[in-house]
């Protein structure tokens, strides 16, 4: 089996490489989500897009340019190797795009995946709930027909990014009376409508990049319905499915490790690295990174013979961030006393970065379908065990 890219997407990546090196965003302002983070962050997108590095096989009518599904592939990767932050619009261009191609009309499509592209309008996802969480398909928030709106109330949480969100894809409950997986619906929501209301979450990161989400009698046009009514589980199915490929950023996992042994490589690092266990343990993570290079090249497998990630994606969603959650944490051991010191302590570690990751890692363990959903998908769906 040949794991090589094909000379045209190598050459690719050397094109994106000498353009990424000339056009780094360098460091955002700060605080995340901040006014003059998201122009920042805006400016960052729109700069990619006005290059031809996003929207790579997209059709030219949505502003997509001419690209492969491996071209995608090689720009996240080189963007991860050159340490660039990630696109504000990447929940409405990995998540939220695909199922619009899929399942939204022709209208819709004219209306919102060209401005995804150009960071003109920027996406949240509004589909956990404070009681359906893991058990998405319990969620309660609930859509009523009146002419021709919808009126939706209810709340959502850790809905991420939605205090700088301008449109929500939005699950709702249409049909009470039916059978928890059907009655949904899958709406686009304006975050600017009356009755939105946005509250931030600290995490213990001390960040707060999710939020709680309230509707109260909030009007939605019935054009605003992706797919059929009641049929929306089955299209979020595909959203979901993506996010959890999204998550699963093997190229991130292989950053974290080579970080990790270059911690190892000097002052306390190398002292703990002399240790046989830890050697042993270091030697183990990477076997484990090439296991997760493995299965995100089976799951670009499915999708290149155009297939929708089905429970490969939960096998490498529950594989990976589990992973670098263990790598980060890893790094903390190789710190010893270190790892106690926080970001405002000049004796520091990186900066703190260990710190933050180790406990952002393991929030993405929870994002996406717990691992313990993952574990179900697998059983049932890949290994056609019984419920």
């Amino acid at each position: 089996m040949d794991f090589e890219f094909s000379p045209e997407d190598e050459a690719y990546r050397q094109d994106v490489r000498q353009w990424l090196s000339g056009h780094h965003p360098g460091k955002p302002p700060a605080p995340h989500g901040s006014p003059a983070w998201l122009q920042w962050a805006k400016n960052w997108q729109r700069q990619a897009y006005d290059a031809g590095y996003l929207g790579l096989g997209w059709p030219e009518a949505y502003g997509g340019v001419e690209g492969t599904l491996t071209q995608q592939v090689v720009l996240t990767q080189e963007m991860v190797r050159a340490r660039v932050p990630g696109f504000v619009g990447q929940m409405g261009m990995r998540m939220l795009a695909p199922t619009l191609m899929r399942y939204g009309t022709e209208e819709q499509k004219q209306t919102y995946l060209k401005p995804i592209l150009k960071a003109e309008q920027i996406w949240c996802q509004g589909y956990s709930e404070p009681n359906a969480g893991s058990d998405l398909a319990s969620l309660q928030t609930r859509a009523e027909e009146d002419g021709d709106d919808f009126i939706v109330n209810g709340q959502k949480i850790w809905t991420s990014g939605a205090h700088y969100a301008d449109l929500c894809f939005l699950l709702v409950r249409t049909d009470p009376d039916a059978p928890k997986h059907r009655g949904i619906s899958y709406l686009i929501v304006d975050m600017k409508s009356p009755g939105v209301t946005v509250r931030p979450l600290r995490q213990m990161t001390g960040a707060a990049t999710f939020n709680e989400t309230f509707f109260d009698h909030v009007r939605v046009p019935k054009t605003n319905l992706i797919g059929e009514l009641n049929r929306g589980w089955y299209h979020a199915t595909t959203t979901l499915s993506y996010e959890r490929t999204l998550l699963a950023n093997s190229a991130r996992t292989e950053l974290f490790f080579e970080d990790m042994l270059d911690l190892a490589r000097q002052g306390q690092g190398q002292r703990a690295a002399s240790h046989p266990s830890m050697r042993q343990k270091i030697a183990q993570l990477k076997i484990e990174t090439e296991i997760a290079k493995l299965l995100f090249y089976r799951n670009l497998t499915t999708e290149l013979r155009g297939d929708i990630p089905g429970p490969e994606a939960s096998i490498m969603k529950l594989y990976s961030t589990e992973l670098n959650h263990r790598i980060c944490g890893t790094a903390l051991e190789l710190m010893g006393p270190y790892a106690a010191l926080w970001q405002d302590s000049k004796y520091v570690v990186d900066e703190g970065a260990w710190h933050y990751e180790h406990m952002f890692t393991l929030g993405l363990v929870i994002g996406g379908g717990t691992s313990q959903i993952q574990k179900n998908i697998i059983a049932e769906r890949a290994l056609g065990l019984p419920k």
